[in-house]
């Protein structure tokens, strides 16, 4: 199964690259926002940008996912960077329920 995946991958790679750089750049603007609107550093949207494309691309199943920024949760992170006290403490909780969920 993982040689099917690593072929597959291999083979489509120059089509994927110019994709996913397109892809990025559409998103972009929008993970920008959404960290500037929920009081997070800019880098943490960029970071958050690359980090979920590639994540995502990486686990999922799927050949033809598309991941993106989601700006329902803007007000869900602004909240809980108000109740913990700060960016540093969100967060250490998302990489702590991270780690929890990649141990189960």
């Amino acid at each position: 199964m993982i040689r099917k995946h690593l072929n597959y991958y291999l083979a489509h790679l120059g089509q994927d690259i110019p994709a996913g750089l397109v892809v990025f750049l559409v998103a972009l603007p929008l993970c920008l926002g959404i960290a500037l609107a929920s009081g997070a550093p800019l880098l943490s949207g960029i970071v958050a940008g690359i980090v979920g494309g590639l994540v995502v691309s990486w686990a999922s199943g799927s050949q033809v996912s598309v991941s993106g920024p989601a700006a329902g949760l803007t007000v869900i992170v602004f909240t809980a960077i108000e109740q913990l006290g700060g960016f540093q403490t969100l967060l250490l909780s998302v990489v702590l329920a991270g780690a929890m969920q990649a141990a189960l």
